[in-house]
């Protein structure tokens, strides 16, 4: 029977991310959670999931990240067809950026 990552522990752990504040606050929490090498794997993950939803190539993907290409194909799984994190923090972060910079222009 597989294990489910649902359970009051990983629940505990979705609050603490909901309560940081800032960019600040996320750096201090990862780095006291997890080991830098933890974070520049995610840090990798991340990267490889943005750019595959930009149509890069494995190959790219693997030379910026040093990702294994079973890694990239698990993440292009999992942007193309898993609970659809990986697009709603992409689409969510373009907006961002996109209404940033017209804000900017703006001024």
């Amino acid at each position: 029977m597989p294990v489910s990552w649902e359970n009051k522990k990983t629940d505990s752990l979705v609050n603490a991310f909901l309560a940081l504040r800032n960019s600040a606050e996320a750096k201090i929490f990862l780095r006291d959670l997890m080991t830098v090498s933890e974070i520049n794997e995610f840090g990798n993950r991340w990267q490889a999931a943005q750019m595959l939803s930009q149509n890069e190539s494995y190959s790219t993907i693997r030379g910026k990240t040093g990702l294994s290409p079973r890694t990239i194909a698990r993440i292009s799984k999992w942007l193309k067809s898993g609970m659809s994190g990986y697009s709603l923090i992409i689409n969510r972060l373009q907006k961002h950026h996109t209404s940033s910079s017209s804000k900017k222009g703006l001024a």
